[in-house]
């Protein structure tokens, strides 16, 4: 029977309410970590634990970012974050192309080439993504602005609607950055990572080449006008450089810097002043070299600082984005996560420590000219371990555990903060992490913490310049394709590092080499930790070992980016190197869903909402360094 136009009338409220209460509110990922503060939490639930096993792809697109003939694809690495504004997902490729597309559907809407001199070297070959800032007072064009920093030191401003250049932000929509940072080495002097937006400034930090020598160049931060592009404040963490001779330099923001709007406060990580293995030319604690920095967002003036490490001699730069939170009794906090696997919560506020910290000694340096810190700081948590003895020593097989015992017994090896030395020093863990860029994740809920670690032991020796020659005719090629070597100009010594690796290719410290991890950030204990991903070995010996050893395939493996959890009490993380995709149990660490990906998956996922339907996106282009597949991939996972 039809329906009277009154009765269909009613139908059609009735159901248009009923259509409306079912669809859950949309929700965007503004910036890199979704909120200004790093939590990388989405609100949408969609996907839980009782549907994620049914995920699949819902589209997939190709940027074309490798097909440029280039030695450099050797080290390029696609590990950026898409964020999503005014219905457009944004995103970075390796080789500073900015596209956006369509986050229904995955097509291109435009994109902008910054015409990187490929012709250069460059130290390193990522973008991990951009900002986005509306500005109020704009005209008909560049009302959403678009900021991307280049691996050759520009900052540059984009219209979100059309992708062409701001014209009035700088000279033609971008601004030099490296004017004033005395730059020592063309390609060494970059911007890695997503800049941060306070108001109407935004904020970069820089990358810069680690360990060439001592003079490299300066560190500063800058703040600079979203509309003009004029610089507002310039910020130094280590001033004091300025007064030794040689002139140090780096102390750089390299990672991502938080942003708390409602206090007006900038929080940025710091790395080490240069170079990283020796500090006899930088006498002290060295600070704000390898801190966090509380800085205010309108003038760039010092409020606090916490150092997480002193006058560093290991390569352990803040190297991840510090988390905002709300601790107990609703205090304003901020939790750091280091190279170290050390978390410290601190004060929001004040910096003062939430959960005690305490000066512990530190192991002396035998090497002629240094001055290790006596002592160094401890939260009381920590997440890998720090000491590795013969007697951890680990193998595959008895012979490889053999060669590891010895190897370990020849070098120094005291723990944490053991210093670098003339005859080997272990450095565990390495300067790969504990928690490196991909940083943490937070739950509100459940007021926990997740972090991916690493944990993968090091060597790092110091060679006396005028025995660099001798040293390098006697290495043999396999030394020489697995170790790192520095000059370090400027110090009387060169560096040499390389992973402590057995003749078979596995570590030497016990597995797992690489877990999820999760604090509960209230208590400081560790909820779960569970490995993550497994090693991505192919040799016909590994073959043969995982037949006999099928729980190496739960071993782990060494990983570069972050974690992203969900209302859906759902963590997302790929990052390790065998290519997947994985989903855990937030409560309980349990391992939910895993996809295979068509390249190595070295970033950091996000979510959003629309229509009423939760994608899941990620990055799969691999990562050079790391040896995982290259591609060119952004994937977006929904349910049916």
């Amino acid at each position: 029977m039809k329906p009277s136009a009154g009765r269909l009338a009613v139908f059609l409220l009735v159901f248009a309410s009923a259509a409306t209460a079912q669809s859950p509110t949309d929700s965007g990922w503004p910036t890199y970590g979704n909120d200004p503060g790093g939590a990388r939490y989405s609100l949408a639930e969609q996907i839980d634990r009782t549907n994620v096993a049914q995920l699949r792809v819902a589209w997939t697109y190709r940027t074309g970012a490798l097909d440029a003939a280039t030695p450099l694809n050797r080290k390029a690495a696609f590990e950026a974050t898409p964020i999503l504004v005014d219905g457009k997902l944004f995103l970075s490729t390796p080789y500073n192309h900015v596209i956006a597309l369509d986050p229904r559907s995955g097509a291109k809407l435009w994109e902008y080439d910054a015409a990187l001199d490929l012709s250069h070297g460059y130290s390193e070959v990522t973008s991990r993504g951009v900002a986005a800032w509306r500005d109020p007072t704009a005209g008909p064009s560049c009302q959403l602005r678009i900021f991307m920093g280049t691996l050759d030191a520009r900052l540059i401003a984009l219209d979100g609607d059309t992708g062409k250049p701001c014209a009035d932000f700088g000279a033609s929509g971008q601004v030099d950055l490296t004017r004033g940072v005395d730059l020592r080495d063309l390609g060494n002097y970059q911007v890695t990572s997503a800049p941060a937006v306070a108001g109407d400034l935004v904020i970069v930090g820089s990358s810069i080449g680690d360990n060439r020598a001592v003079d490299v160049e300066r560190g500063i931060v800058r703040a600079f006008d979203g509309r003009s592009g004029a610089l507002r404040w310039t910020w130094d963490p280590i001033p004091w450089a300025s007064q030794t001779t040689p002139r140090t330099g780096a102390g750089n923001a390299w990672s991502t810097v938080s942003v708390d709007p409602e206090r007006g406060l900038v929080f940025v990580p710091t790395g080490s002043a240069s170079p990283d293995y020796f500090g006899g030319v930088r006498k002290g604690d060295n600070r704000w070299a390898n801190s966090v920095v509380a800085l205010r967002a309108a003038t760039g003036e010092l409020v606090w600082g916490f150092q997480a490490v002193h006058h560093d001699l290991w390569d352990y730069d803040v190297a991840s984005q510090p988390t905002l939170f709300t601790w107990r009794n609703r205090t304003p906090a901020i939790a750091i996560t280091t190279k170290m696997g050390r978390v410290f919560i601190l004060d929001r506020v004040t910096g003062t420590p939430l959960i005690p910290v305490e000066e512990r000694p530190a192991p002396a340096s035998d090497v002629p000219g240094e001055e290790a810190w006596p002592t160094q700081p401890s939260s009381g948590i920590s997440v890998v371990p720090e000491r590795l003895t013969p007697d951890d020593a680990w193998g595959a097989t008895e012979a490889d555990r053999t060669w590891c015992r010895d190897r370990i017994a020849a070098l120094r090896s005291e723990g944490i903060f053991t210093p670098p030395s003339l005859r080997g020093t272990v450095v565990f863990p390495g300067h790969v992490g504990g928690v490196n860029w991909g940083s943490s994740a937070y739950d509100p809920a459940r007021h926990l913490l997740f972090m991916n670690t690493n944990r993968l032991a090091m060597t790092v020796r110091l060679v006396p310049h005028d025995k660099l020659a001798l040293e390098s005719a006697h290495s043999t090629s396999d030394e020489r394709l697995r170790a790192e070597l520095a000059l370090q100009a400027g110090t009387p010594y060169a560096m040499r590092r390389a992973p402590l690796l057995s003749p078979g290719g596995a570590p030497c410290n016990p597995p797992p080499w690489g877990t999820l991890a999760a604090v509960d950030l209230f208590s400081g204990k560790t909820a779960w930790d569970v490995p993550l991903g497994s090693p991505a070995y192919s040799t016909f010996r590994w073959m043969l070992v995982w037949l006999f050893r099928p729980e190496l395939l739960r071993a782990g493996s060494p990983n570069l980016g972050g974690p992203m959890a969900t209302a859906g009490g759902l963590v997302f993380s790929a990052a390790s190197m065998d290519d997947h995709l994985r989903a855990f149990d937030s409560s309980t660490g349990q391992e939910v869903w895993k996809y295979a990906l068509p390249a190595g998956g070295q970033a950091t996922p996000m979510s959003y909402r629309l229509d009423g339907r939760q994608y899941v996106v990620i990055a799969a282009g691999g990562h050079g360094k790391l040896g995982t597949t290259l591609g060119d991939y952004v994937v977006a996972f929904t349910l049916p």
